[in-house]
């Protein structure tokens, strides 16, 4: 299972590192903005998950691989996103892919680590949202958590989902496929149909 989990971690970073990328070339950036919103977006999330939970290293410090899978994320995504007609759509696909695997691999290490189970779920939710709100705050565009749809309620699922099934031996087992499929299938759904949550006011203003 850690064998597992490291190769999810590192697939996640590389999505999240694409995320950044693609939204460079929005921006139609150059390359050296590519790496760097890809690592910020790839990391973000994570470390700033490692400095609140007091871990022994942040986790790209102890292991640079982290870090070269962003910048060859990054520099892959320089020279295909040409060859995409819809970057934006793409760019929430990586982001939906990125948000269900950190939201779960968060919560996966505040387990791990013994944290109580609110805290598990949080730390799950800020390592799927945070890294893509730097990215978008420094890009001054509005970020994608806070976009109509869906997201981070999918975050939160995900999240929620491993710290219960991980908590009872009879499931554990299936906690990590299950709560990365369920975040990702509300994000999913989220984006095809539109789903959104009611908004402060919009009941009185129909009326």
């Amino acid at each position: 299972m850690p064998e597992v989990i490291h190769l999810i971690d590192l697939v996640a970073t590389g999505v999240f590192a694409i995320s950044g990328a693609l939204a460079a070339a929005e921006r139609r950036h150059d390359i050296l903005s590519f790496i760097l919103f890809g690592t910020i977006t790839g990391i973000g999330g994570g470390t700033a998950r490692d400095l609140l939970l007091g871990t022994e290293n942040v986790f790209w410090i102890a292991e640079t691989a982290y870090l070269w899978i962003c910048f060859g994320a990054a520099v892959a995504t320089w020279f295909l996103a040409p060859l995409f007609r819809s970057l934006h759509r793409l760019l929430l696909w990586a982001d939906a892919i990125g948000m269900a695997l950190f939201s779960v691999l968060g919560a996966v290490k505040a387990v791990a680590l013994g944290a109580p189970p609110v805290v598990c779920v949080v730390m799950g939710v800020m390592t799927a949202t945070f890294g893509s709100m730097i990215r978008d705050t420094l890009l001054n565009q509005e970020p994608v958590l806070l976009g109509p749809e869906i997201y981070v309620t999918a975050a939160l699922l995900g999240a929620a989902s491993y710290t219960l099934l991980a908590s009872y031996p009879a499931t554990v087992l299936y906690a990590l496929p299950v709560a990365i499929l369920a975040a990702f299938c509300l994000r999913a759904c989220a984006i095809i149909f539109d789903l959104r949550l009611p908004k402060y006011g919009e009941k009185n203003a129909a009326n």
